[in-house]
């Protein structure tokens, strides 16, 4: 549900701001619209207050809890939780490039770096 991050952003939004966000990039009705925050707000990802003719729609967690959750889970459901199982995935497939290989190597640095200080 990415799509939801830049029509959201902090500012609270009613049902129909969010249909005309997101319509040109996703063609989302409004029903979808609707079906989609209500999804997002049983999983606790946004909330709305009553307000005026009608609901504003808020963000409830911040963009980098919400990637963190979301890449935690997705490594597990798809993964078993073996982020090395993953990264081989990658090579094998050969979706890696130079670029990613190297900004990942300086990643692995930076964690190694981190733990032995």
């Amino acid at each position: 549900m990415e799509a939801d991050e830049p029509a959201m952003g902090a500012v609270p939004r009613t049902i129909m701001e969010l249909t005309a966000s997101l319509k040109e990039d996703t063609g989302w009705s409004k029903n979808t619209v609707i079906t989609m925050l209500a999804r997002l707000e049983a999983k606790g990802a946004v909330r709305h207050e009553e307000g005026g003719r009608a609901k504003r729609y808020f963000p409830a967690v911040d963009r980098e809890d919400a990637a963190a959750a979301e890449t935690e889970s997705f490594l597990s459901r798809v993964y078993g939780g073996s982020l090395g199982l993953m990264m081989s995935a990658m090579v094998e497939s050969r979706q890696l490039t130079e670029a990613d290989i190297a900004e990942l190597s300086a990643i692995l640095e930076r964690a190694g770096g981190e733990e032995h200080a």
